[in-house]
């Protein structure tokens, strides 16, 4: 119980983290989001390799890249991840930078129904009613916002899907998180540097250009990309994963409370008509998983005695 305990707390901290995020980037609005995602590919990437080395761990990290090397199934499978992640990223920090904070929360909140749904498409995962009736409820709210804005809310919708993809490529290869975070950062670090050597040709840079302070944000941006993928390394396996579903919905709650009463994004009836038919839909997916896992608890102990 008290390992279950920690894990929650980890978690917590985690999706808080990830939560608060966009005050973050808020302080750094005045850089172009381009320029914001090299830099966050950049410092991640070296930030990362400096803390495996301090803890030790560059031997394995050495390991799973000769592992990856051997398998170019791997290597490029994890490529591609390195890519759905960066897009993830990209149109993130476009949406906060670009007062649209709501829409990154819609975005998180129908992330888990697209990955149930991916599952069912790709691995032909069977879906209860309960789930149906989730997909169901979602597919309204989105399209009562979609004809609201007159136009789909690409944003979110572009969000879920490359993190979906990502976390489903991710499933196939077993790299831990911060390896995994080395090695996907590596394979984009080469176009980060080239961007921001092609940025300082048409002195369109912000680092070293604006100020000290912007210059130790976009260098931290590394740190909060990091260090909340450590506590979920530590956090995961110490839970049990319906209530890693249950505690994922930390993360866009904040930011939607952040984009309406910190930063002023409208909200009116119509999101909030939508947000209902979505925030439904996921309480009925997330009590559905927790009857399944309860029921797979029992199965295990029937099997057991």
């Amino acid at each position: 119980m008290a390992d279950e305990k920690k894990g929650v707390i980890f978690a917590v901290f985690t999706y808080m983290i990830w939560g608060v995020l966009p005050i973050y980037w808020k302080q750094v609005d005045h850089v172009g989001s381009d320029e914001i995602l090299a830099a966050r590919v950049f410092w991640a990437f070296w930030l990362t390799i400096a803390f495996i080395f301090l803890v030790g761990g560059h031997k394995q990290l050495l390991a799973d890249i000769k592992d990856l090397w051997a398998s170019k199934k791997k290597f490029f499978t994890l490529m591609l991840a390195s890519l759905f992640i960066s897009t993830n990223w990209f149109l993130y920090i476009y949406a906060v930078t670009n007062d649209r904070i709501v829409e990154t929360s819609l975005g998180y909140y129908i992330n888990p129904l697209m990955s149930m749904l991916v599952g069912a498409i790709v691995l032909k995962e069977k879906l209860v009613p309960a789930v149906k009736v989730s997909f169901g409820l979602a597919a309204i709210g989105v399209a009562v916002l979609t004809i609201s804005y007159g136009s789909l809310p690409w944003l979110a919708l572009g969000m879920a899907f490359s993190f979906t993809v990502y976390g489903y490529i991710k499933k196939t290869i077993k790299l831990n998180a911060l390896g995994g975070l080395a090695v996907e950062t590596l394979f984009v670090l080469p176009f980060a540097v080239a961007y921001y050597i092609y940025l300082f040709s048409i002195d369109r840079v912000a680092f070293l250009q604006i100020g000290i302070t912007t210059d130790i944000l976009l260098v931290i941006s590394g740190l909060v990309t990091a260090v909340p993928l450590l506590l979920f390394a530590l956090g995961a396996p110490l839970i049990p994963l319906y209530m890693i579903g249950f505690l994922q919905y930390i993360a866009p709650s904040l930011m939607l409370v952040i984009g309406v009463v910190l930063y002023g994004e409208p909200f009116d009836m119509i999101d909030l008509i939508s947000f209902s038919f979505i925030w439904s839909a996921l309480i009925l997916f997330t009590l559905s998983k927790v009857v399944e896992a309860r029921d797979i608890r029992r199965a295990k102990k029937a099997g057991s005695v």
